[in-house]
């Protein structure tokens, strides 16, 4: 088990790799239909977007969370 310090991360991680999953998944559907070796094209393209997804999810987040806070009341 991992030290609770480093949820955010593994949070992050598993959240990209989802979002990435689905997202690439239904990208690669919508350009090349149901192709035979579709399961080998998608996880082709998703690698590299997940890639991209983890490090970018740590780096807009905590803009993210600025922004909700100022959208959201806090409860008394």
């Amino acid at each position: 088990m991992l030290p609770a310090r480093y949820q955010h991360f593994v949070f992050g991680f598993i959240l990209s790799g989802l979002m990435s999953f689905i997202v690439s998944g239904i990208a690669t559907y919508r350009s090349l239909g149901l192709i035979d070796n579709f399961f080998i094209v998608w996880i082709s393209n998703w690698l590299p977007s997940w890639s991209i997804a983890y490090p970018t999810l740590l780096i807009v987040s905590p803009l993210a969370r600025r922004i909700v806070s100022k959208l959201v009341r806090a409860e008394a």
